[in-house]
């Protein structure tokens, strides 16, 4: 069985993306420790694409050349970094979300969006920038109440659990450890996929570095390396 939330083939972003056909979740989700109960309903705000002009973004990002040696980077361009993020962000549009208060906020600039794939270990490390009025604290405490969610698509239900981690010592005014898992509901055959993300917030651009794999490796060194360049470099503007 393929998992919900597929990204069609022709989008350039699917041959940099080894986590094929699920939409991930970036920001959204906590491990309150309990599956939600019930059926998934429609969210009661959409989601809308953010904000299409970059706000000065793109300018931001690392540079191809600034990710790990073992990953081929590309900067996406705006409509496929608006596609990653919903990726990243676990939704898209016409999803069922339950909880839907676990819907993520809609950014008020951006995004914009640079992915590294590693072909050997079919893992990516993706970097996001968006803006937002909200702090990182809002953030948080989404992360705190939703707990376990389901999100259903085309009918199928997949289980995004979530966990904040110490958060990391950072440049920023903020910053956040997410780590989640996604897979099919009652243990249906289909793929598992694990993400981990940084997440800091400087002045109202917020940065978030995630690490993808469908398998049991891990690259905290690049995950780290990547989210320190990142953050210096929105830090030097």
């Amino acid at each position: 069985m393929t998992v919900p939330h597929r990204i069609p083939a022709r989008r350039p972003y699917r041959r940099f993306a080894p986590v094929a056909g699920i939409a991930l979740a970036a920001g959204l989700l906590a491990a309150c420790g309990t599956t939600v109960s019930g059926h998934p309903v429609a969210g009661r705000n959409p989601v809308t694409p953010a904000a299409s002009a970059d706000g000065g973004l793109t300018k931001l990002l690392p540079d191809p050349s600034q990710f790990p040696s073992r990953y081929t980077a590309i900067v996406l361009p705006a409509e496929t970094a608006k596609q990653a993020a919903d990726d990243l962000n676990g939704y898209l549009p016409g999803a069922q979300v339950d909880p839907s208060t676990c819907m993520p906020a809609t950014p008020s600039g951006g995004p914009v969006a640079a992915v590294g794939n590693d072909d050997d270990a079919r893992t990516t490390l993706t970097v996001v920038l968006t803006r937002s009025t909200q702090p990182l604290s809002t953030l948080r405490d989404q992360l705190q109440r939703c707990g376990t969610v389901r999100l259903g698509h085309a009918g199928a239900t997949s289980i995004v659990t979530t966990e904040l981690n110490p958060p990391p010592p950072a440049n920023a005014d903020d910053s956040l450890a997410i780590k989640r898992t996604v897979g099919m509901e009652n243990g249906q055959t289909g793929l598992k996929h694990t993400m981990q993300s940084l997440v800091g917030q400087i002045g109202d651009v917020r940065i978030n570095v995630t690490y993808m794999t469908s398998g049991n490796t891990s690259d905290g060194e690049g995950l780290d390396a990547l989210f320190t360049t990142a953050l210096r470099k929105v830090r030097k503007g």
